[in-house]
């Protein structure tokens, strides 16, 4: 009982990083009908920049603002830079080729992906990058016989608080009540006086710093980062999004702790190598059953 629930605790860890990805995944998908396949390469580009950061400024950095001032400063520093980069991406690949349709659009992402991730290659290097020695202290923490470290608790409740301040923003603000107009029908949200760009300024400057933040976390929760991990987690964290149902921002959540806890439990009870076939065993298994996914919603398609 004491291993199944540690590994439900490490898979929450793990799947907070996928619901945190899957997120951006699902708001573009909302509005857009489109995969942005380079969303796992904003999360890399994240990491890389938060890892940079640490690297050649944490001494000046801690010196100024203490411990969690310097862990803050990464992610604000790392988030900004993606939500830049997630606007300059729109414009260049996306928001020209709007009218051309769907698959256009989808061409467009992956060159986008591969363009960025080549980018990180060039600039800093094929090799494994490996983060600076532990910021937060590496205690382990027992309750009631179950150990778990400090790290996993920090990581944990940071992903929840920025799931929950999404959620509200997106489900109780007049803002939020746009973008979901806006996914729900684009153009007659458009007649009644919503503003399509002002959504799309919203989705590609959010989704992006987000999965920055991960970037940043997943550095510090590994050690280690390498310029072809979105990949991986863009995966995983597009699993968790059809999953829970994609386009909807609570199955993104839910999609993606569940996914790591399914994983951390198969790689604990079937076999570690064999821990991703058990997870998309589960999601052809919903799929079959429930095609829109958990949190999805059939809807009528327009002809």
């Amino acid at each position: 009982m004491r291993v199944a629930v540690e590994q439900i605790i490490n898979g929450l860890t793990i799947g907070s990083f996928y619901a945190l990805i899957a997120l951006g995944y699902s708001m573009v998908y909302g509005i857009l009908k489109l995969i942005n396949f380079v969303h796992g390469d904003f999360f890399t580009l994240g990491s890389y920049l938060g890892y940079t950061i640490l690297i050649f400024a944490a001494a000046f950095i801690t010196a100024h603002f203490g411990l969690w001032g310097g862990i803050v400063c990464a992610m604000l520093v790392a988030a900004l830079c993606l939500a830049l980069t997630g606007l300059v991406v729109e414009r260049i690949a996306y928001r020209p080729i709007y009218p051309a349709g769907r698959l256009p659009a989808v061409v467009s992402a992956l060159g986008a992906s591969i363009v960025l991730q080549n980018a990180i290659m060039v600039i800093w290097g094929p090799r494994y990058q490996a983060y600076p020695a532990p910021m937060i202290p590496n205690l382990h923490l027992l309750f009631f016989g179950i150990n778990i470290t400090l790290l996993q608790v920090v990581i944990l409740v940071f992903s929840f608080v920025l799931m929950g301040i999404l959620y509200y923003i997106i489900q109780k603000t007049l803002f939020g009540a746009s973008v979901r107009a806006m996914a729900l029908d684009r153009d007659t949200a458009s007649l009644m006086g919503i503003d399509f760009n002002r959504v799309i300024l919203f989705i590609f400057t959010l989704g992006p710093a987000l999965g920055a933040v991960t970037g940043v976390m997943v550095g510090m929760y590994y050690r280690q980062i390498s310029f072809t991990m979105g990949w991986n987690y863009g995966l995983k964290a597009f699993t968790a999004t059809i999953l829970g149902g994609i386009g909807n921002i609570p199955g993104a959540m839910f999609g993606g702790l569940l996914l790591g806890v399914l994983e951390m439990l198969g790689a604990a009870y079937i076999s570690a190598a064999w821990k991703d076939v058990f997870v998309f065993i589960i999601l052809i298994l919903v799929l079959i059953f429930r095609p829109t996914g958990i949190f999805g919603e059939t809807t009528a398609e327009k002809v």
